[in-house]
């Protein structure tokens, strides 16, 4: 991979364009190399672990945005309340009830996005499309104050397949557009990482998750 992390910051942001945030995927790297990526104006990072989150999260600048990227354990959640901006993958309401418990307890209230599974393969987490329908019906929902749903993410199969790629996506694509319009806080769309995010950028994308092709391979 040619280039420093300041130039690969630095083309995705022009590539991207306004319309898209960039999430620097930051797991497993030192402290430097997020500050690199800082100075080159990026302010969203993605962790997938709750402790190096919150480590990064106390010794780096404050006006930095800490997105929960990975699989979210409930009992990790009050560990990150204080200062989490957005938890992209909640898949079940047992979670999204601890989101807003102890949001409620940190006085906040916490941005969430809702994962659906997409993918043919067997990959563990996200809700059908049927049951995220359900998810938005559930009568408890509005009860939740300390939480705000803004909008959907997913992962599409890790394969060569493009057109598999692109049919994935457009599930996620027409289910954002159907669901928003009861949703009047969705306003985010997280699909796409380095493989496949020239894909999601077809399919209307708001947000994109990049690790490798930023920051290198993780070791």
């Amino acid at each position: 991979m040619e280039g420093t992390i300041k130039e690969h910051i630095k083309t995705f942001t022009k590539e991207l364009g306004e319309s898209i945030d960039l999430v620097a995927v930051s797991k497993t790297k030192p402290n430097e190399d997020l500050m690199e990526a800082y100075e080159a104006g990026q302010r969203i990072f993605g962790e997938n672990k709750v402790q190096e989150m919150t480590d990064k999260w106390e010794a780096l600048p404050k006006d930095i945005q800490w997105h929960m990227v990975g699989h979210v354990q409930t009992n990790k959640v009050k560990y990150m309340a204080p200062y989490v901006d957005l938890i992209h993958a909640v898949h079940k309401m047992k979670l999204l009830k601890e989101i807003n418990k102890r949001a409620k307890e940190s006085d906040r209230v916490i941005n969430c996005l809702l994962q659906v599974k997409i993918a043919e393969e067997d990959s563990k987490y996200g809700m059908s499309p049927d049951e995220l329908k359900a998810f938005l019906a559930d009568e408890k929902l509005p009860e939740l104050k300390n939480v705000k749903l803004k909008g959907l993410m997913a992962m599409a199969t890790f394969t060569d397949d493009e057109n598999q790629i692109h049919r994935e996506f457009k599930v996620l694509e027409d289910l954002y557009k159907e669901t928003s319009k009861t949703q009047p806080d969705f306003s985010i769309l997280s699909m796409g990482m380095s493989g496949d995010y020239k894909i999601a950028m077809e399919h209307e994308t708001t947000m994109v998750r990049i690790g490798s092709s930023i920051f290198g391979a993780r070791h």
